[in-house]
């Protein structure tokens, strides 16, 4: 995309600062423009941050964010930093964190150092622990690959599901994982063992990949990757942070790019819990050590920016151990967090700037007439619904430290934890919800409709399991717009042809002769059909088979937020219904008793059900029935399954 000329943003910049004032949604351009606000400009853009910053919700009369004075609260993360491998695939232009397999350096911390640092962050009232790593090193380095599999694991995404078990169960303290780019299925798993996850976005820009620029043999780095982690972060409800990176080589529209990026993320999903606001430092013996720093104004026109984009439901970080003695501009930015400081551990990817004292962040911030305030690395807003955002098993964990507000509780002292399963319950079954499970209401019930109309509700618990409906709608409708079709083909395409020679002469058809078929209309559409009668007469001749079965869905409560269902149920909603084992095994007798030889078992994904309980359905049914043909588990489910299994 092009960019403007800095004479064009000065022009425009009076009227992007209007329109930010008077709280309207703001172009691509306009954000560029406010980005370049200096002095009597600046002042203006740091007042509109502040007070879109002070509408947030937890700024509201009896908020958790406000005082029982009624004074504002800003909040930090009281941590210890492990930095559990600094050997990365990616190389960065700017960083020293990672680095190369060293003779003298095992490529792993032990289990041993890990609790260590724990342990001493327990001692001193800690409450996270944020494990930081590079990206997948065993994919580029031998050591790696050499160091994990002595100790019977694949990957390093593994190894930090252990460790992470190990500190919750040693120590209590809530791990934060910042592995890099996870897929869904190592979000999912992942999930289970920290109470919070993130990801700097850093930039969207893709010109930095290039030879040269700061992110130049990072493929971790590509923007496509880190936003699919994002986006899939947000699909299973993980409460996740992430952030920009400037002054690496990014232009103003390509940062403003990254903030509607967040933005809208974050809008689809709600799931973003706080966005850092970070700025390069030049290191020595980095590519990036003569490139210049962007300056303070440059990072505080982006803190103002920032949350001027990405609105008040969102919270605001910039660290304060990268710009110390500037506390209260950072403040008047409109941030309303300090991030993970740690009285014990450095800050590994910049051991150079020491972590600023509680007593003067606490002294600091209150002139600007906030009160400093401990949370947990799980925001209150996201702890005190664990429903949809915490996994069963870390629930207990973080209530064990948290107070009714969802902030950390008052002289709490963190104590090792069972990492279990909730203990699984049936529910009770309603009189309506009842005949649709037997089968007695073939026309659904008035479960089903009362759900469908709260996939649309506006409460707060039904945007954090679907999203924002409003949002992924447009986009939906925007990708999926109605093809536009002409008359019926009254020919047959040539490819067309060739592609259904190779399915009737039994041979797979690639994925583009797949898709092709598709898009037969009249005379094609014929033979497409005559060419499947064909195939089907060619397998399995003139014999049409059923099978007698009962359908038993053994649970109705999922969080997953697909958002056709009419079937999934919230916890407490009235028609939410477990069956127990006992009631499984009782529905596929009386199927037997009537004729039936099939079951087919499918359930929600139910936050509180263990891995094996998938295990132990089939169990139930067969120790009752063993002649019963068992059909049963959406790939949905058998993902799930595996991921809280590990």
């Amino acid at each position: 995309m092009s960019e403007l000329e800095p004479q064009v943003l000065a022009r425009l910049r009076p009227r992007a600062l209007h329109r930010a004032e008077e709280g309207r949604t703001l172009t691509r351009d306009e954000v560029t423009a406010l980005l370049t606000s200096r002095e009597a400009d600046l002042e203006r853009l740091l007042a509109v941050a502040s007070r879109v910053r002070d509408a947030a919700p937890w700024y509201a009369e009896g908020a958790w964010g406000r005082t029982p004075d009624g004074r504002r609260r800003v909040t930090y993360s009281r941590k210890v930093f492990v930095p559990l491998t600094h050997l990365c695939r990616d190389a960065c232009g700017y960083c020293t964190f990672a680095w190369p397999p060293k003779q003298d350096l095992p490529a792993y911390q032990s289990p041993e150092q890990v609790l260590e640092v724990a342990r001493a962050g327990q001692a001193a009232g800690c409450t996270e622990v944020l494990f930081t790593l590079g990206d997948k090193p065993e994919e580029r380095y031998p050591a790696a690959r050499d160091w994990l599999a002595a100790r019977g694991y694949e990957t390093t995404l593994e190894y930090l599901r252990a460790v992470s078990i190990q500190v919750l169960e040693e120590t209590g303290v809530l791990p934060h994982l910042n592995p890099g780019v996870m897929s869904w299925a190592d979000l999912a798993t992942l999930k289970q063992v920290s109470a919070s996850m993130g990801i700097m976005l850093e930039t969207t820009s893709e010109r930095l990949l290039a030879k040269g620029e700061a992110h130049f043999q990072a493929p971790d780095k590509e923007p496509a990757r880190r936003l699919k982690t994002l986006e899939d972060a947000g699909r299973l409800s993980v409460p996740f942070t992430s952030g920009l990176l400037i002054g690496i080589g990014e232009t103003l529209g390509e940062r403003a790019d990254t903030l509607f990026a967040l933005r809208d993320v974050h809008r689809r999903y709600g799931h973003l819990q706080e966005v850092i606001v970070q700025n390069f430092r030049a290191k020595p013996d980095t590519a990036m050590r003569d490139h210049p720093e962007p300056t303070f104004e440059d990072l505080l026109a982006t803190i103002a920016t920032s949350r001027i984009v990405l609105g008040p439901t969102v919270h605001l970080q910039a660290p304060p151990n990268l710009s110390p003695g500037t506390f209260p501009l950072l403040l008047r930015a409109g941030i309303d967090d300090w991030g993970g400081v740690s009285p014990l551990t450095p800050d590994h990817v910049n051991p150079e700037a020491p972590w600023p004292h509680l007593d003067d962040l606490a002294r600091r911030s209150a002139e600007e007439g906030f009160v400093l305030t401990q949370r947990l690395p799980v925001y209150p807003e996201h702890a005190t619904m664990p429903d949809p955002w915490l996994a069963g098993r870390m629930r207990g964990p973080v209530a064990a430290l948290m107070d009714e507000r969802g902030l950390v509780r008052d002289g709490v002292a963190p104590q090792g934890q069972p990492w279990q399963d909730p203990e699984v319950t049936s529910g009770a079954v309603t009189a309506s919800m009842s005949a649709v499970i037997s089968g007695d209401e073939a026309g659904g019930s008035a479960a089903d409709g009362r759900n469908a109309r709260s996939a649309a509700a506006e409460d707060e618990l039904h945007r954090a399991v679907f999203g924002d409906l409003h949002v992924i709608a447009d986009g939906v409708l925007a990708a999926n717009a109605p093809r536009l079709e002409g008359p019926a083909r009254s020919t047959i395409r040539r490819d067309v042809a060739a592609a259904l020679a190779k399915a009737q002469a039994g041979t797979v058809l690639d994925d583009t002769q797949a898709l092709l078929l598709f898009d037969t209309t009249g005379v094609e559409l014929e033979a497409l059909a005559a060419a499947a009668d064909e195939v089907r007469a060619d397998r399995v001749g003139e014999t049409v088979t059923y099978v007698i079965n009962r359908n038993i869905n053994f649970t109705n409560v999922c969080y997953t937020g697909c958002r056709f269902c009419a079937f999934a149920q919230r916890r407490d909603d009235p028609d939410a219904y477990t069956l127990s084992l006992t009631q499984l095994a009782d529905r596929a007798e009386e199927a037997w008793d009537l004729g039936a030889t099939e079951v087919c078992m499918q359930g929600g994904i139910h936050p509180d059900l263990p891995g094996d309980y998938y295990f132990a359905v089939l169990d139930a049914v067969l120790e009752r029935v063993p002649e019963m043909h068992v059909h049963a588990f959406s790939p949905m489910e058998v993902v799930n399954g595996a991921t809280r299994m590990g």
